[in-house]
């Protein structure tokens, strides 16, 4: 049986896969190359320490929000 905090990672890991494939598409880049831009963002910082709830945010959402605020200098 699946405990709460194996579900929460569970769902983490979901969410960022979420998020790298929507920037993949939006950004037209390579998943490597995203994997590193989201790798290095306070926002995977952010989603991974569970800061604020982040994590239970719309994927589309945090990942406009990434390219908005962190990938569109």
């Amino acid at each position: 049986m699946t405990n709460s905090k194996d579900l929460t990672e569970i769902y983490k890991q979901n969410l960022e896969t979420d998020i790298i494939n929507y920037l993949a598409a939006s950004l037209k880049i390579d998943l490597r190359e995203t994997m590193d831009k989201y790798y290095s963002s306070k926002l995977a910082k952010q989603i991974e320490s569970g800061e604020n709830g982040i994590e239970n945010l719309d994927y589309k959402n945090l990942a406009e929000d990434l390219i908005e605020n962190e990938l569109s200098s």
